[in-house]
């Protein structure tokens, strides 16, 4: 399995150099970044801060991310070969990575991702052997993995989306990544807000493009979270599961009350550049 992968990846190492020093600096990749994701991870390390994007440097050094691409099409034995984790991985940073390349490729935009004609169900890539849109990677492929947050990894080219990381997804680090995906989910403003004053819980509305994998896995009977929740909508008690454990005391007083209402918020497709300033 590993050996697949290095023997893919193998001039990863040599372009990870060459990089650093165009950049004049030694680039560290985190532990655990498997061979193929490197390039990526320093590309997100220079050029990602708190989720956003320096765009504009990104497309002056576009090489990088191009050959990262381009490496992204191994054999379909090679990835039959890796781990579960591995393949998740891979698919995450590929959509990812693809976000990337479609952003810089109209670079500077004039609006959102969206208005960029057929950015998710039109534009094609390849990877792992397939011939994909963004949309197949997120609504076929990552679906098979039952694990919804997956979704909450993708990086949609907008600040209404999970947070990008300033690292590739991997393996080995991948359900420490994941976990933090459910601590970033309730600090970020753009993907969850419990109001007080009007007994409100607002969600990002990727919850509720994926309501069955949400409800799948988090609506569970047997979750203490949803005790006298019974009379709960499938998709609200999976949303309570998922949050709860990241809450503060006072937050499950709230939540415990059952009281509040659920709503789906706008999705908020402002493009994630850092470029121009800070995104408020």
């Amino acid at each position: 399995m590993i050996d697949g992968m290095v023997r893919v990846c193998s001039f990863a190492l040599a372009m990870i150099v060459a990089t650093s020093a165009v950049h004049g600096q030694l680039f560290t990749p985190a532990p655990g970044a498997e061979l193929l994701h490197r390039p990526l991870d320093q590309i997100l390390d220079v050029d990602v801060r708190d989720g956003l994007v320096y765009y504009r440097a990104l497309k002056s050094e576009r090489s990088r991310l191009d050959r990262y691409v381009a490496s992204l099409n191994v054999t379909p034995a090679t990835y039959q070969g890796w781990s579960k984790n591995q393949q998740m991985a891979f698919w995450v940073n590929a959509y990812n990575a693809f976000v990337l390349a479609t952003v810089i490729n109209h670079y500077p935009l004039h609006g959102t991702i969206r208005q960029i004609p057929g950015a998710f169900d039109k534009a094609t890539w390849h990877a792992a052997g397939r011939t994909v849109t963004l949309d197949q990677i997120e609504k076929t492929i990552l679906s098979e993995f039952k694990d919804p947050r997956l979704y909450l990894a993708l990086g949609r080219g907008s600040v209404g989306s999970g947070r990008l990381r300033s690292e590739a997804y991997t393996g080995e680090r991948l359900e420490r990544q994941l976990a933090e995906t459910r601590s970033d989910f309730v600090n970020n403003r753009y993907m969850y807000r419990l109001d007080h004053l009007t007994n409100t819980i607002s969600v990002t509305p990727i919850v509720s493009w994926r309501e069955a994998d949400f409800v799948a896995a988090y609506d569970k009977p047997d979750d203490p979270a949803l005790k006298g929740m019974e009379q709960r909508s499938p998709i609200e008690r999976a949303i309570i599961a998922f949050v709860w454990p990241k809450l503060l005391p006072s937050e499950r007083e709230f939540v415990q009350k059952n009281e509040f209402k659920v709503a789906f918020m706008e999705m908020d497709w402002r493009l994630n550049d850092l470029t121009g300033g800070r995104v408020e």
